[in-house]
């Protein structure tokens, strides 16, 4: 067990290789945020009715500081998924439009596309891009393939899901941008493990989740509009943000909207400058590194227990591939669910197997609090479970 595990307040009896998923939060950034929870109720209209904008306002300063984008141009949300249907609700969408994404996408995100879609007679279309990407020039002009004179907007994942692909946001973005179509990014899985730079990016709209990679408690994510496209989003509730001849509380029409939808605890966005101070304070690039080393270790060592090529190929360029996220391929005869009950009831590791387009693989999201313990539980679980199934 390494020093860093201590911070964190996860069950010291499993090993969590899933940090993808919903993230864990250091045990002193959870501290800061019960304190937040204990200073709203001991006065509840103090925080929320006096002190709420400027608390705000400073979490989404230092967000912003660390994100690259100006503190009116983003604000605070539930989750990523949420931050999808933001922008997907607020396209006035018409018959024949099209909204064009991959298929590596989140499939909560893919949903609410769907249902959009089908409310306004448009369409949700996949452009099937390779696994794994060999070059960012050839996965733009794969990607490109779908576009047409009815596409709307382009949607792409950051870092996907189901793959852990890093995707050519920038370059399919600047693209976009010169032919007059809107972008939407879902970077779920990037802030915290890739420097952002969001104004630079070239998106129109970001939305991104604090509490995985960024380490804050679970409901800090948010929503980044670029200043010329805020006038387009329209939020999911209206509350006392909304001024019918738009003069602004805050000083943003785009922050006036969306920051108070009504009664709520604020209190994991206030813990946000919490995470980033511990993220400063602990030299987290390095341990990233360091994850980095034993996550290729363990994707070399799954190689060799299946027999399987890589899911990345020897072509692919790494900067195709996310730092602390990678897939391995599974024997297509494995069967997903026996095999995770196993892996977690005898053998305590916490980690998902997912089905993509036919193919099976084992997700590996490795953060400070993981060491080559947790690796070796997975390799000897596999190969014993593998075996019980008359795999090999």
């Amino acid at each position: 067990m390494n020093e860093i595990c201590s911070l964190f307040l996860l069950d010291p009896q499993i090993h969590f290789l899933n940090h993808g998923s919903f993230g864990a939060c250091p045990r002193p950034v959870f501290e800061t945020y019960q304190a937040w929870q204990r200073r709203l109720e001991s006065q509840p209209v103090l925080l929320l009715g006096r002190q709420f904008a400027g608390l705000m306002a400073f979490a989404r300063q230092q967000l912003g500081d660390y994100l690259g984008a100006a503190a009116d141009d983003l604000v605070y949300i539930p989750n990523a998924t949420y931050g999808v249907n933001l922008v997907a609700r607020s396209l006035a969408l018409t018959p024949g439009d099209e909204i064009l994404t991959s298929n590596h996408e989140y499939g909560a995100c893919d949903n609410a596309w769907e249902f959009v879609c089908r409310q306004a007679g448009a369409r949700y279309l996949h452009q099937p891009l390779d696994l794994p990407i060999v070059s960012v020039s050839d996965c733009v002009e794969q990607f490109w393939q779908g576009v047409t004179g009815r596409t709307r907007l382009i949607f792409l994942s950051h870092i996907t899901s189901p793959t852990a692909q890093l995707l050519p946001v920038e370059a399919i973005c600047q693209r976009a941008r010169q032919a007059g179509i809107l972008t939407l990014i879902d970077g779920a899985h990037a802030p915290g493990q890739l420097p952002l730079q969001l104004e630079a990016s070239g998106a129109d709209f970001y939305t991104g989740n604090a509490h995985k990679w960024l380490l804050s408690p679970k409901g800090a994510a948010f929503l980044y509009a670029r200043r010329a496209v805020q006038p387009l989003v329209q939020p999911l509730v209206v509350s006392w943000g909304y001024s019918a001849d738009e003069q602004t509380t805050t000083g943003s029409r785009f922050v006036d909207l969306l920051q108070w939808t009504g009664t709520y605890d604020p209190s994991a966005a206030l813990s946000v400058p919490a995470a980033l101070e511990f993220i400063q304070a602990h030299a987290w690039p390095s341990r990233g590194r360091a994850c980095n080393a034993l996550l290729c270790q363990a994707l070399r060592r799954l190689q060799d227990l299946t027999g399987l090529p890589g899911a990345y190929g020897e072509r692919a360029t790494s900067c195709a591939l996310p730092p602390q996220l990678a897939v391995a391929r599974l024997p297509a005869a494995a069967d997903l669910i026996r095999l995770k009950a196993g892996l977690y009831d005898e053998f305590r590791v916490e980690v998902p197997l997912i089905e993509w387009n036919g193919q099976k693989f084992i997700r590996l999201s490795l953060q400070a609090y993981n060491d080559q313990a947790d690796v070796d539980q997975l390799l000897a679980g596999l190969e014993f479970l593998l075996k019980e199934q008359r795999i090999f």
